[in-house]
């Protein structure tokens, strides 16, 4: 016989399995990116992609920023409230090429998460084809981006906080699993953690204030040391409400699909406190209040490039003081 609290929790799987698939699709496709190339959008959609790439870059190099937070859309979770699925740092002075976007992608021949540069152009066409195109990026004032920045490029601290045990709906709290926007959440809480001012002064990124309890490894962070600092600066990622009550069995045959991180309590209300792009923007918005969004959308035969923290809505349509610029080629 199942222990009572074994029982209840999975009673509770069963009822939450529409919103854990619908959480892992957007990682199957973030996953074909790089392990089935066999859906490429048409010339015609690259086209329109790599427009919005221009339009972002012009702004991105004209903002002085050394780091900015990139996410785009993916498959449709509109469903669960959600315009993004995907998060990364895009990066002034990557090694790959100026922008580039420092990123966690799900390598699925090694079954294991991996840390990938991809020019900015990638990252949008990675999307696959999507109606429509949205693209958002949070400039960082030079203090914060160049903390950002400064974690984001050294290769031994972003591993550190890399995790190879992946699941698409990774409780934001746990170690036992991340997903692609939980690896950008840690690196943020690191890099954003207080710091020993006298210490600060003389090494700025290299010395950190150890938090009670929590191993320090040197410089090098821990995922535990870096989920202390997210809570500790009022990380609190608003959940993913589940839809609907729907029972698939079959959800526990489907890859990258785990729950046993979650709190018995968010699973019986229904309410996964996942790491979304949206929770990332909220709070750089809440930590860096000079922090800029700039969001761009394609749609029909135009781009709209709305400046503010106000999302464009799900049909992109414009408002006083976004910019309309014509889509090249739109029929």
């Amino acid at each position: 016989m199942l222990a009572p609290q074994v029982g209840a929790l999975l009673r509770v799987l069963a009822m939450t399995t529409v919103a854990m698939v619908s959480l892992a699709t957007t990682s199957a496709v973030q996953a074909a990116t790089f392990c089935d190339r066999g859906g490429e959008v048409s010339a015609t959609e690259q086209d329109r992609q790599l427009q919005v790439v221009a339009v972002a870059r012009r702004a991105l190099e004209a903002s002085g920023a050394s780091a900015a937070l990139v996410s785009r859309s993916g498959t449709d979770l509109s469903r669960f409230q959600l315009q993004y699925s995907h998060s990364g740092i895009a990066l002034k002075d990557s090694r790959n090429s100026p922008w580039s976007v420092r990123q966690l992608y799900y390598a699925c021949d090694e079954s294991q998460a991996k840390l990938y540069d991809q020019g900015l152009a990638g990252f949008l066409l990675s999307a696959g084809r999507t109606e429509p195109i949205r693209l958002s990026i949070v400039l960082l004032p030079e203090r914060e981006g160049a903390r950002l920045a400064a974690s984001a490029l050294d290769n031994r601290r972003a591993l550190a906080l890399l995790s190879p045990r992946y699941s698409a709906s990774a409780y934001a709290f746990s170690t036992r699993y991340q997903n692609c926007n939980q690896w950008v959440a840690e690196l943020m809480g690191f890099a954003w953690a207080p710091r020993d001012e006298h210490a600060a002064a003389a090494a700025p990124v290299q010395s950190v204030l150890p938090v009670e309890g929590v191993p320090v490894e040197g410089d090098i962070p821990t995922r535990r040391q870096a989920q202390r600092w997210l809570k500790d600066l009022g990380y609190d990622p608003a959940p993913v409400v589940v839809p609907s009550h729907a029972v698939m069995f079959a959800a526990q045959f489907v890859p990258l699909i785990h729950s046993d991180d979650h709190p018995i309590d968010d699973l019986y209300a229904m309410r996964l406190r996942v790491s979304t792009p949206a929770a990332l923007e909220t709070f750089a918005h809440r930590l860096v209040p000079d922090a800029q969004r700039v969001e761009f959308c394609a749609s029909g035969s135009t781009i709209i490039v709305r400046r503010g923290w106000t999302p464009l809505p799900a049909d992109c349509r414009a408002s006083g003081g976004d910019e309309v610029l014509p889509l090249a080629g739109a029929v």
